[in-house]
């Protein structure tokens, strides 16, 4: 079951590629959030299994995760900018210190978006961004691209967003940002595609990237965060996990798609750090070891693309 229909900009063009080309990014977000998180996903960056990986700057095992990704140049990492912090036992603060409107009253980030979008202060949040991403570039990291972690950035709740502070950061920084042009597979993380005026605000945000000569996606797809039934006799099995992330490769359309996931190796810190979805996390990074993944992206003429090949397009390298 192949995915048909045109592309959603000229960027396969831009990228040397075909017109119906059926371009993929495997990322993998939360590089750099623990131990577990390094251990899962810098082996799968180095064996070709993900594409791309972000790292969470301010997270404690962000040095390890940079210090690993200085040294081999070949991995292409961007910088999963943070202004959250979910978990209730495992957190982590702003690089600019906790005399800032980004915290909560324990001098953590917040744990809930919406708590971000209401109460952050513009010039708080541009400065902490600009920090992290001088963090990771100050480490030896070649950063490829930027993103954001649990869309606090993007406007998702209360319909304030600080687009305006990221795309200025990656113009003049020259990278590309996780941004799609499409509604479409949003729900998963976190957005209503049928609230009213979301594809207006969408087309008002994708319209400010291009002008500010920030490259973006056509498409941003994962699957559902948390394993279905976690912790009930009923819980998603790994085989039902993996059938739907291969229908979703059969499904991608032509154009430039990015599919995130969060791989992370199972255990005991793992269990502890996070509240919920370490099954999932586990299962992720299974997955994209499964060789039926790669049979389906053969079969289905997917070409796999990394972030430096949409830095090079916007820097003119191409």
């Amino acid at each position: 079951m192949s995915a048909a229909g045109a592309p959603l900009s000229d960027l396969t063009a831009r990228l040397g590629l075909g017109p119906d080309a059926r371009a993929i990014i495997l990322n993998a977000d939360d590089l750099g959030m623990c131990r577990a998180a390094n251990r899962a996903i810098l082996p799968l960056l180095a064996a070709g299994h993900l594409d791309s990986a972000t790292v969470m700057v301010p997270c404690p095992w962000a040095p390890d995760a940079l210090a690993a990704a200085a040294a081999d140049p070949g991995l292409d990492v961007g910088v999963h900018l943070v202004l959250t912090s979910e978990w209730t036992r495992y957190r982590w603060r702003p690089l600019t210190g906790v005399d800032t409107s980004l915290v909560d009253a324990a001098g953590y980030f917040p744990a809930a978006v919406d708590v971000v979008e209401r109460q952050a202060q513009d010039d708080d949040v541009a400065a902490e961004l600009a920090a992290q991403l001088d963090a990771a570039l100050g480490a030896g990291v070649d950063v490829s691209h930027l993103d954001n972690h649990m869309g606090s950035v993007y406007g998702l709740v209360t319909g304030r967003s600080f687009l305006p502070q990221v795309l200025a950061l990656a113009a003049e920084r020259g990278l590309p940002f996780r941004l799609p042009r499409s509604l479409e597979g949003l729900a998963a993380v976190g957005a209503d595609p049928d609230a009213p005026g979301s594809q207006t605000i969408l087309d008002t945000a994708t319209a400010a990237a291009d002008a500010a000569g920030v490259v973006i996606l056509d498409r941003l797809w994962s699957h559902p965060f948390e394993l279905v039934g976690e912790g009930t006799p009923d819980a998603e099995s790994y085989e039902a996990v993996k059938a739907g992330f291969l229908d979703l490769l059969r499904r991608v359309g032509p154009g430039v798609t990015e599919i995130f996931l969060h791989p992370m190796l199972p255990g005991d810190e793992l269990t502890d750090a996070v509240d919920y979805a370490a099954p999932k996390r586990g299962y992720e990074e299974r997955l994209l070891r499964d060789p039926d993944v790669a049979a389906v992206i053969a079969a289905e003429g997917l070409v796999r693309l990394g972030w430096r090949d949409l830095r090079a397009v916007q820097r003119g390298e191409r």
